[in-house]
């Protein structure tokens, strides 16, 4: 049984995720239910551990970044340094 959901994303998206299904003759509802079952079926414990597809790279702007933990001033800072090196 379907049950409906209201979702919110960027417009450029959106857009972008409606021409890419299209073109592979699925509808955007299919195409995000497929993707949810994908990551609630396997045992990922965090986003990091979620492999991207191919096929999500290529609709997708650049690399995929998950930011879960912020992190602490003085990693920051240690990071910062460490880039300048």
């Amino acid at each position: 049984m379907d049950a409906k959901i209201t979702l919110s994303f960027n417009e450029v998206v959106i857009k972008q995720a409606k021409q890419y299904a299209e073109a592979n003759n699925i509808s955007l509802s299919r195409m995000i239910e497929f993707l949810l079952q994908k990551i609630t079926s396997s045992n990922y414990t965090s986003l990091e551990d979620f492999p991207i597809s191919d096929w999500v790279h290529q609709i997708a702007e650049g690399e995929a970044v998950y930011q879960t933990k912020h992190k602490s001033r003085k990693a920051l800072k240690e990071e910062f340094y460490k880039s300048k090196k």
